[in-house]
């Protein structure tokens, strides 16, 4: 090879991967960092938390005293805890319905082991968060590796792990639990109004924040909601990660239930009824998708917020309790159907530009075959190019400015 080839081929070569940077585009960062922060899921969720929390505040009495931040706090403290592990079980494609009546189980073990038995606190909730994982172990190893449908399985267990709940206690409630235990409970932080609940609160935000957004498990989680198989060829272990959300689910569940057990000094099979509504609403309203491989830790909390807003300000206004259920339920509607629209509306605006798309790339594909007679046409046939193209090195390397 002479040094005029080499050249060329050093010249080709420094063009073809010039080329190829200038194409190499990735679809979620075509745009702006700005655009893709600001206008998104998230931000809109935040934005309507936002416009309502103002309207509450200005149009609702005793709204805005600082009783209203302390209780809208305490009441969404357990959303916020069960919605975390939620998003991640979500994010996988996954659901667990059984939140909870785990956490109504981890009430009754945590008020039949302290008030009935004589066991401290701190090792009869230590007791039903191993409860908790319980639950989660047999809702994960159902779904992980017996391969059965998480919808199926977490119906199933919500019906059990409620009716062992209140098989074990009947419509009997304990009472008698240490008050000091109960006065930490409803503690605030200082002087201020923000409950101390919001300290272990805030501490799973972030450990869930860094689990999720931060970690190669985090990673592995979006990747086997977009695409189970995919994930699976790729390195990551299906299996064991979907195994370790639901244990999360469920230690996380049982947790919160020492909490809502400890606030209200009582411990019923029928605590908690119906959270997990809220939970999910919650979740997809903050921006997680329902089919899995989309969603953001920041988005999910401002969903739990702007339920417990709209709840608060509903109940300051008379709304009762069932028609808040009737709102919930709407927006938790309105969050499944979003994405599903915004999709078909995408398509069909691909489908109705795609023939305007195609007649303005037409003539530059369409325009070699038009003048089949002309001279590039006959030059491009491979009897004619082959010789041309053999000769060329020889051609150049005769030339004394090939030389290096």
């Amino acid at each position: 090879m002479t040094a005029a080839t080499r050249a060329q081929t050093r010249a080709s070569h420094g063009a073809a991967e010039r080329s190829g940077d200038e194409a190499r585009t990735y679809a979620a960062y075509h745009r702006p960092w700005w655009f893709r922060t600001f206008i998104s899921a998230e931000f809109l969720i935040i934005a309507l938390l936002v416009l309502v929390w103002i309207i509450a505040t200005t149009s609702v009495d005793n709204f805005s005293g600082p009783l209203t931040v302390r209780y809208l706090l305490m009441d969404i403290a357990p959303l916020m805890m069960i919605a975390l592990p939620m998003t991640l079980v979500i994010i996988t494609g996954q659901i667990d319905l059984s939140v909870a009546s785990t956490m109504g189980l981890s009430t009754v073990v945590v008020g039949i082991l302290h008030v009935q038995m004589g066991l401290s606190i701190p090792l009869s909730g230590l007791l039903a968060i191993l409860v908790g994982v319980l639950c989660g172990v047999f809702n994960g190893f159902l779904v992980a590796y017996v391969k059965l449908p998480s919808l199926a399985v977490t119906i199933g267990t919500l019906a059990l792990y409620r009716g062992i709940a209140v098989g074990l206690l009947g419509t009997t409630a304990l009472t008698d639990f240490d008050q000091g235990w109960s006065d930490l409970a409803t503690s605030s932080i200082g002087e201020s109004r923000i409950p101390a609940i919001m300290i272990p609160v805030v501490i799973l935000i972030l450990i869930f924040a860094v689990l999720l957004h931060f970690t190669p498990f985090g990673r592995g989680l979006y990747d086997i909601g977009h695409n189970e198989q995919a994930a699976r060829f790729s390195g990551v272990n299906v299996a064991r990660s979907q195994m370790t959300t639901f244990i999360l689910t469920g230690a996380v569940s049982a947790a919160a239930g020492i909490f809502y057990t400890l606030r209200f000094g009582n411990s019923r099979g029928d605590n908690a009824t119906g959270l997990e509504l809220e939970v999910i609403a919650a979740v997809l309203l903050g921006g997680v998708l329902i089919f899995g491989g989309r969603g953001a830790i920041h988005g999910v909390l401002a969903g739990a917020l702007l339920i417990g807003v709209l709840s608060s300000a509903l109940r300051l206004e008379g709304v009762t309790v069932n028609v808040i259920n009737i709102i919930i339920g709407l927006l938790l509607v309105i969050s499944v159907l979003t994405p599903t629209l915004v999709a078909g509306a995408q398509r069909l605006r691909e489908r109705l530009s795609g023939p305007a798309a195609g007649q303005d790339s037409a003539p530059p594909t369409s325009e070699p075959p038009e003048s089949p007679d002309s001279p590039a046409q006959q030059n491009s046939t491979p009897h004619k190019t082959a010789p041309h193209h053999e000769s060329a090195p020889a051609d150049s390397a005769s030339t004394p400015t090939a030389t290096p």
